[in-house]
């Protein structure tokens, strides 16, 4: 049977789902069927939010191997985000202020500048008043102790996530692809158990397919062994509400990025301000009863521990004190997974033939959201470039001996990995889960 007319079975309908779907309905895939616990989007979908930072980026042949596979995946994207009739509407090219306030951070923030300042108009950003004069007078009215950075006034700003998703969503479900709200089980094998052949949902249903595609996130490896390639990671993410005065003043603004204290982005439709705090993550340390081997497992909340809140609101006193004691009206933690070296898993299983994993996100996974589709749709059918597929390879023996409370060149916090399973006190946002 021809390649596109066979099953394709995906399970996840999330960032990476919905564009792999999207990517192979307008290829002319005929019987593509998408498998999610929750309707698109997902409440707990990492990509169900309001905005995400996107970075433009282009190749170049003096690239090393690691930086090559990055960029080419932004340009992927990021000529998507311009374009496509799907994507462009989301992306606001609005610039990008990065910075950072610890000696650490601060040499990740110089080789990110040494990367982009010849390809986007940029500045140096050394004293507050150099951070001020980036936004309207009246926003930026703190105090930017020991700030250090540069305004990528171009190539850079944000997406509107979930609008992306609902909009993939919609198209590929228009162009045939069934969407299931199930959740998955299990795999399933072949007799010999040298394949996968389908999946079975948690009612008992069974559904074969010729191909299946795990891009699940976090949740992936509850469904397969990734022999330690994955770490389930979360983040926290707050918003407070503007007023309407705020709201107009407030439109259009860079991204504001600091490595180790956090990042916000203008309010929203409703005008609400999303913020986030920088640290290494948390995870949900879990101890297997039967192998003894420490896993972390994600699980769902709208809220974020009190820690979290006291150093977002230190990111805004810093910044925007004239808010940074409002209440919180909407909370939650966020997840993702981290691979060793925080590049994506994008390949064929080396044992399952008819199975594609496209995991991985790293933190860095939404905003290559079309690009992953492009991807995968590459994988399935044998002709992903050489780099790429280098890149992406599954490749067990990164993860030999991996350390799962590495910080992973991430910063802020208490500069280690946080482990849900000792937090003392959560917020207590409309007293929700």
């Amino acid at each position: 049977m021809p390649l596109k007319q066979q099953s394709i079975l995906i399970i996840g309908g999330g960032t990476w789902g919905c564009s792999t779907a999207l990517q192979l309905a307008r290829h002319g895939y005929q019987n593509v069927t998408v498998f999610d616990q929750s309707p698109i989007p997902s409440p707990i979908a990492a990509g169900n939010d309001v905005n995400k930072i996107l970075e433009e980026g282009s190749p170049s042949d003096a690239d090393s191997p690691e930086q090559y596979v990055w960029n080419r995946m932004h340009q992927l994207a990021t000529t998507a985000w311009k374009t496509d009739p799907i994507y462009r509407e989301f992306y606001h090219p609005t610039g990008f202020v990065m910075a950072a306030s610890q000696e650490a951070a601060q040499a990740e923030v110089t080789d990110a500048y040494e990367r982009c300042k010849d390809d986007s108009k940029t500045r140096l950003l050394n004293k507050p008043e150099d951070f001020r004069a980036t936004m309207p007078e009246g926003i930026l009215t703190g105090d930017f102790p020991n700030w250090k950075g540069f305004f990528r006034e171009t190539g850079a700003g944000w997406v509107f996530a979930r609008g992306a998703i609902e909009a993939a969503h919609r198209e590929a479900s228009r162009l045939g692809v069934q969407f299931v709200v199930a959740p998955v089980e299990s795999l399933v094998y072949s007799d010999g158990g040298d394949d996968v052949i389908g999946l079975k949902t948690v009612d008992g249903k069974m559904h074969l397919g010729n191909r299946l595609i795990l891009c699940a996130g976090a949740n992936s490896d509850q469904l397969l062994d990734f022999e330690r390639q994955l770490r389930p990671t979360a983040w926290t993410l707050a918003h407070i509400q503007m007023t309407d005065e705020e709201i107009k003043l407030w439109k259009e603004l860079p991204v504001l990025f600091n490595a180790n204290r956090g990042f916000f982005i203008e309010p929203d439709a409703k005008g609400q301000l999303k913020f986030v705090d920088e640290h290494p993550g948390y995870c949900n340390f879990v101890r297997d009863p039967m192998t003894g081997v420490e896993t972390s497992v994600p699980f769902a909340k709208h809220q974020i521990p009190v820690q979290s809140e006291r150093n977002a609101r230190q990111f805004l006193r810093e910044t925007v004190p004239q808010i940074a004691d409002r209440p919180f009206v909407f909370a939650r933690i966020c997840w993702d997974a981290d691979t060793p070296d925080r590049q994506f898993l994008i390949d064929r299983h080396p044992r399952f033939k008819s199975l594609i994993v496209a995991v991985g996100g790293s933190g860095n996974g939404f905003m290559m959201m079309p690009a992953v589709g492009i991807t995968v749709h590459h994988v399935l059918e044998g002709v992903l470039e050489d780099r790429l597929k280098y890149g992406f390879r599954w490749r067990p023996e990164t993860a030999v001996g991996r350390d799962w409370r590495d910080t992973q060149h991430r910063f802020g916090g208490d500069g280690a990995v946080g482990d849900f399973q000792r937090v003392e006190k959560w917020t207590n946002i409309g007293n929700n889960l």
